[in-house]
């Protein structure tokens, strides 16, 4: 009758490895299939024994550094060389981006130098032998200290890194200019905003063109009580910045009666009780658009902001932190209404505080 018992069932106590040889690990061959088989003998590299070979591959990792520098600056020069708008054809990609095919090869090449180099130095000139280092408590005491400490001389002395100026020096410049990379991406952050915020397209003799019937505006055609929106003269729906330049330059007109107007200034700056405040709300840049007649009030529709515009745009409720930026307007000879020059506050949200 067969036995179900396993395979060990025949092996006798005494075949069987004591603890101390199992703890030491000298139980090798088939007593013992899971022992430690030790460090293999160190075989030496041909770079080992051949000054020759060592140098060669030195000039290897020297030019995998330099290609690193060269593909650096590369990325640079594409950065500056390539307009954004500019499409080129790649098989097998098909039409791409020239600035940003250029960018990703050369970034990729510069770092790619690098690791390939600094791979291809530890393989080839680096110590290969291996150490076999006992585990220790976790606490280091003085002489784990000196050791670390020796073992690191030794690892510098075995790099070549003082020997190999060649590697060392190419090395060096190839990590060095990487990082310019990013220097130039931040670039990329947008335009430098210089005075830009301070300015509109409004200027001195533009005239006020109704947003509605692209026309020019005149006195009479703006009711008592009504609210006209206006944009400069110049400024087309058609140009490739309209929507940057009537974020900051849309008008609000809306025509008082001059005894209504308790702002001096605002009077002044009006014609014939027409005023021109900015439409854009000083909260977080919404199109202030919602005018109550009998009160002159202008509401936000956004955050209920309020503006009082018989008395300067005040600010009467809402989040609002400052009024309104009036435009002083007149009348030219041929009887339209023009600007006498920009807005004095910058216009939008919060400016002041940047600014």
């Amino acid at each position: 009758m067969s036995s179900e018992t396993g395979p060990d069932e025949n092996v006798s106590d005494e075949n069987l490895p004591s603890e101390q040889e199992k703890a030491h690990g000298e139980v090798t061959g088939q007593d013992n299939p899971f022992a430690d088989p030790g460090v293999p003998p160190h075989e030496h590299r041909i770079q080992d024994i051949d000054e020759r070979a060592a140098k060669r591959s030195e000039r290897t990792v020297a030019f995998l550094f330099t290609l690193s520098m060269l593909a650096t600056v590369g990325f640079i020069a594409s950065y500056v060389a390539f307009p954004v708008d500019k499409i080129i054809y790649v098989w097998p990609l098909g039409h791409v981006s020239a600035l940003n095919l250029s960018l990703g090869l050369t970034l990729g090449v510069a770092l790619f130098c690098i690791g390939a180099g600094a791979v291809h130095w530890a393989r080839t000139l680096m110590s290969d032998e291996e150490m076999v280092d006992e585990r220790h408590p976790v606490a280091a005491e003085p002489a784990v200290r000196e050791k670390v400490i020796s073992d690191f001389k030794q690892g510098a002395k075995e790099s070549a890194l003082g020997r190999r100026k060649l590697i060392r020096n190419t090395m060096f410049g190839a990590v060095a200019l990487v990082p310019l990379s990013g220097v130039v991406l931040l670039r990329d952050l947008g335009p430098l905003p210089e005075d830009k915020m301070r300015h509109t397209a409004w200027s001195k003799g533009k005239l006020l063109v109704n947003e509605n019937t692209n026309q020019p505006l005149r006195p009479e055609d703006i009711a008592v009580g009504s609210l006209t929106f206006a944009r400069p003269e110049g400024l087309d729906h058609e140009d490739e910045d309209f929507h940057n330049q009537i974020a900051k330059a849309a008008l609000m007109i809306v025509r008082l009666e001059p005894k209504d107007i308790k702002d001096k200034r605002e009077l002044d700056w009006s014609h014939e009780g027409i005023v021109a405040f900015s439409k854009i709300c000083t909260h977080v840049g919404c199109p202030v658009s919602l005018y109550e007649q009998q009160t002159h009030h202008v509401l936000c529709p956004c955050h209920q902001s309020t503006f009082d515009l018989s008395d300067g745009a005040r600010v009467l409720f809402g989040p609002a932190g400052h009024p309104l930026p009036q435009l002083n307007i007149s009348v030219n000879k041929d009887g339209y209404l023009e600007a006498l020059g920009d807005f004095e506050e910058p216009v939008g949200p919060a400016f002041w505080e940047r600014g």
